[in-house]
């Protein structure tokens, strides 16, 4: 009796043999081997069309793609893949997270999409090296490999959408208001320095990219980040830095903190890190305050306050021996705007506060809150205290 998988599995071996190495082989030229040794397959054992067809697309999928997620990946419905092993697959789709019901068939063959992906981005990974972040075709991918990961591999993709979301997106989905998009367009075109903060999946890159639509376009700007995701468009003097580890060719690692360091001597007029979650946060900080106004950045938190909490951790990770006092004053002086989002029961994702710091006081950082959401809809609960920026840009109302 015939079993498919194992079919697909000896077919695998034979096609890759054939295939010449040495040089580079065109798409075309794999699909013509492929569909010559699945004929010459089915002169010994009887295959049905559909069955062929399958074999077909699954080979090719194994040899020239990723494997059994591809069809993931090409439904732009799907927006996060999670791989946990060869045996369990999770998918989220239009909201909705399922298990799949396809597989991969083994360790082997995981391994070599896992080295596909890291490869495509110019990244390492393997034992010595078991973790990393890399990009796919509008996807942002985090790899966890052995010892590490204790159950197998693990894959994780989450999909950006095709075309950037925009301000009017989120007040069509009800994830702000226009009376608050109208506050932020004012806030980032007159240079205040904002941080989006939320857990995750609250959709912090994608705000950080909407709200970089209001940039003005004869503006220098730099962005920095782990891997790419970020889609800034309507600026033409745009620079994209990306991290990268070091690996076994000897090339040394370049982090967060290197790059925005690196960044200053770039004339920059404002700089966006996609997100800071280590010592990074103090070279934020410095950058913020030595004339780099309408710098934008992200940071995963419960509240614009933990937010605060956060960014005053990470400082000290940096390893500053600096008192409390004088981390909370760099913030303060530093940040002008939290504005937290947050993930609802119904997988919605809303704009939960606006929050202005004020200042430093009696040791603590002052915050007032100016837009707060009261659980139906984002309501105006404060007014801007500092506005010299607004006003040198022009703007005397809001």
């Amino acid at each position: 009796m015939k079993n498919l998988n194992v079919i697909r599995r000896e077919l695998h071996d034979e096609i890759l043999r054939e295939i010449d190495l040495s040089r580079e082989v065109p798409d075309e030229e794999v699909e013509e081997i492929i569909n010559r040794v699945i004929l010459e397959t089915g002169k010994r054992v009887f295959l049905s069309l559909d069955e062929k067809k399958s074999l077909m697309g699954d080979l090719f999928d194994s040899i020239r793609k990723k494997g059994v997620i591809q069809a993931l990946i090409d439904d732009p419905k799907v927006t996060e893949i999670m791989v946990n092993g060869t045996d369990n697959i999770f998918v989220e789709k239009e909201g909705k997270l399922f298990c799949w019901d396809k597989r991969f068939e083994s360790k082997e063959t995981l391994g070599d999409v896992i080295q596909q992906i890291a490869a495509g981005s110019n990244r390492v990974v393997n034992e010595a090296s078991p973790i990393v972040d890399a990009r796919l075709s509008g996807c942002r991918v985090n790899i966890v490999m052995n010892p590490v990961a204790l159950n197998g591999p693990v894959i994780t993709i989450r999909r950006f959408p095709d075309k950037p979301i925009r301000m009017e997106d989120l007040i069509r989905f009800g994830s702000i208001t226009t009376e608050a998009v109208d506050f932020l367009r004012k806030l980032v075109i007159s240079g205040y320095n904002i941080f989006v903060s939320g857990g995750t999946g609250s959709g912090k890159t994608t705000f950080l990219n909407a709200l970089s639509a209001f940039i003005p376009e004869d503006t220098r700007v730099i962005t920095i980040e782990d891997s790419a995701e970020l889609q800034i468009q309507g600026i033409p003097n745009l620079v994209s830095l990306e991290t990268r580890n070091a690996n076994v060719e000897g090339c040394l690692p370049i982090s967060m903190r290197d790059l925005i360091k690196t960044s200053l001597r770039m004339r920059p007029d404002r700089i966006i890190v996609g997100e800071v979650r280590d010592g990074a946060a103090f070279d934020f900080l410095q950058a913020a305050n030595t004339g780099h106004d309408g710098s934008l950045s992200t940071g995963h938190a419960n509240s614009a306050g933990d937010m605060l909490s956060r960014l005053e951790t990470m400082v000290l990770m940096a390893g500053m021996e600096l008192p409390l006092s004088a981390i909370r004053r760099q913030i303060a002086s530093a940040v002008d705007i939290i504005v937290h989002l947050g993930r609802l029961k119904d997988k919605s994702r809303k704009v939960l506060e606006i929050t202005e710091i004020t200042g430093y006081g009696e040791g603590e950082i002052r915050c007032e809150s100016i837009f707060k959401y009261d659980g139906r809809s984002l309501k105006r609960t404060g007014e801007l205290m500092n506005t010299d920026k607004l006003e040198r840009s022009g703007f005397f109302e809001l």
